[in-house]
Formats: structure tokens, C-alpha cells, sequence
């Protein structure tokens, strides 16, 4: 017999819909990137969308910036700085790729983050781990190569940097002691303002200024940039502060491991990519050994609070964060 909610909470299926949802909007994300930056307008569409988020984000965590030590917001600043490569990565993928790609591709960080981990760790994976990882390897090759022989385009080899720098974000903020206990909506904002400001800095010199690009934006792009920064980054930032105390971190992680499939549904359906029988095939294999990987990772170290920092901060990414967030 199934157990009962508790009295005055939603049933287990409305807990998992609002964390569904921003495995969507997250996989919608790619799709979202590619109607607002071009190639020269990347990192001004970057300092746009963090910029509309931040006064609504310092608003809520003010309290909580005021209480942090000079060693957190250092720690907070210095991953910041990772973030922002992070996306930086990411986005300039996204708008060389196609969007099923880079949605694929970077749902590798969930199997490098473990393999980063034993390494460290030096301890040897689990060999059901190691065939995952292999299976997304093979994966990769047949889904960028379109199922034939031809290296990977430009865009598909940035979204696997930001993949192996997202692994790298996630493995610095747990053996970041500065943060480990920190509030987390805090850290959060420092991470993201931080990047705004790399961003800032870098489009002093790259491309068009951010207020040039957002006059030149019509009704559509507004619409694809506030759905960037309202639904990508702050609805999926309150909904994973929410779900982690409503709901199991497992069952998060499960419903946030969708993402790609959602990208490459927003990919194949909106933004007209037709990958081959092979890249469909290799697609299919990046989401079974993704999950595999998964299920099969080595157990992680006892941890606290940086687990949740670490969601928290990735919900720009999607992108790493995600995953920036997600792009």
C-alpha cells in the first residue's frame, strides 16, 4: 500500500511537476540562445540575462549578503569566476551546434563529475560506471559526427568543454570549506554577479555593447531573453531551493536528468534539426549512459550544504549552471 502524504501537503506527483518543469524550461534553454545571441552577440545577451535577474535575486538575499564573511564572498567570488567560464563555453557552443547537440553533450557532466571525483579521490570507479561512461563516449562520436566519420564542429567541442568545466565547478564548490555552510541563496548571487561582472568587462571588447544589442531586440527576442532569465534562471533557482526540502535530492537529480531529452525535443520540434538514423542513435545512447552513469556512480562523500549551493548556482546554467545552468 503506497504511503500517504503527509496532512496538508500535495501529493508526490505535484511535488515532481514544478521540478519537471524546469528540466523543460532548462531544455528549452538551447533553443532560447539560439533565437536571442549570434556569434558576435553572445556576451552582451550574457551581461542582458543576469543583469535582469540580479536586482530581483539581491532583493530576497540581502539579509543574507550582509551576514557573509570576508572568506565566503571570497569563495562565493572565485567561483563565480569558474561559473562564467562556464557559460561563456556553453553559449558560444550553443549558437555553433545545434540545440539537441549541445543540450546531449552537456548532460556528459553528470558522468565526468564522478570519474573527476574518483580521481581525486584516487579510488578506481565502479566498472558498471566505466562502461557508462564508455556507451557516452560512443555516444558523443556517433551524435556529433552525425553518424558518419566527420570531427566534431566547433560548437559541439565548446558545449564539452563547458561539460568538463562544469564537472570541475561542481568538484571545486565541494571542497570549498568557505561556502560549505553558507546560506545558500547568498553564495548564489555572489557566483552570478561575479560572472555579470566577467561578462561586462568582456564585452568592453568583444562585439556590440549590451545596450545596443537589447535595442535591437524586437518583441520575439525580448520574449526569449526574459524566458531566459525569468524562467531559466530564477523560477528553476526558487524551484530547486524549494524541491531539495520538499522532496529527495535523488528524485530531483532524477527529474532534472531529463533535461536533455527535453532539448532534444525543443531541438527536433522547434528549431528543425534532423539528426540521422546514427546522431539518433547516438543521442539515445548519451541519455541511457548518462542515467546509467548515474545510477552506477560511485558513492559520494558525506557532504552538507554545498550539494544544494551547487544546484542552486547551476540554475542560471542550465545552463552549469547550470548546467549555468544550462546555456
Amino acid at each position: 500500500m503506497p504511503a500517504s502524504s503527509p496532512e496538508g501537503s500535495p501529493p508526490s506527483g505535484l511535488r515532481d511537476l514544478p521540478v519537471l518543469l524546469v528540466a523543460v524550461v532548462w531544455g528549452s534553454s538551447f533553443l532560447a540562445v539560439q533565437r536571442v545571441a549570434e556569434p558576435g552577440t553572445v556576451v552582451a545577451m550574457l551581461v542582458l540575462r543576469f543583469g535582469l535577474v540580479l536586482p530581483v535575486l539581491g532583493v530576497v538575499a540581502w539579509r543574507a549578503l550582509r551576514s557573509l564573511s570576508r572568506a565566503e564572498w571570497l569563495g562565493a567570488a572565485a567561483l563565480g569566476l569558474v561559473l562564467s567560464g562556464i557559460f561563456l563555453l556553453e553559449t558560444y557552443g550553443a549558437v555553433h551546434t545545434s540545440a539537441t547537440n549541445a543540450g546531449l553533450i552537456i548532460s556528459l557532466a553528470m558522468v565526468l563529475t564522478p570519474l573527476g571525483e574518483s580521481a581525486l579521490g584516487r579510488t578506481a570507479p565502479p566498472k558498471a560506471f566505466l562502461a557508462a561512461a564508455g556507451l557516452a563516449v560512443l555516444g558523443v562520436a556517433l551524435l556529433t559526427g552525425d553518424g558518419g566519420l566527420r570531427p566534431p564542429s566547433s560548437g559541439d567541442l565548446l558545449v564539452l568543454g563547458a561539460a568538463l568545466v562544469r564537472s570541475a565547478y561542481v568538484l571545486a564548490m565541494a571542497r570549498t570549506r568557505a561556502v560549505r555552510d553558507s546560506d545558500v541563496l547568498a553564495v548564489t548571487w555572489v557566483q552570478l554577479a561575479v560572472a555579470t561582472v566577467v561578462f561586462a568587462v568582456v564585452a568592453l571588447s568583444v562585439g556590440p555593447a549590451p545596450w545596443t544589442v537589447a535595442r535591437s531586440y524586437g518583441a520575439g527576442q525580448w520574449a526569449w531573453l526574459l524566458h531566459l532569465s525569468l524562467f531559466c534562471t530564477l523560477f528553476a533557482f526558487f524551484v530547486q531551493m524549494w524541491a531539495v526540502r520538499a522532496t529527495s535530492p535523488s528524485r530531483v537529480s532524477l527529474l532534472l536528468g531529463t533535461e536533455p531529452l527535453w532539448a532534444a525535443v525543443f531541438g527536433i520540434t522547434l528549431a528543425g534539426n534532423r539528426p540521422g538514423p546514427l546522431a539518433l542513435l547516438g543521442g539515445a545512447l548519451v541519455l541511457i549512459a548518462t542515467e546509467w552513469g548515474r545510477r552506477t556512480a560511485p558513492a559520494p562523500r558525506p557532504a552538507g550544504r554545498e550539494d544544494a549551493t551547487a544546484v542552486g548556482a547551476e540554475a542560471g546554467a542550465g545552463e552549469p549552471t547550470g548546467e549555468p545552468a544550462p546555456a
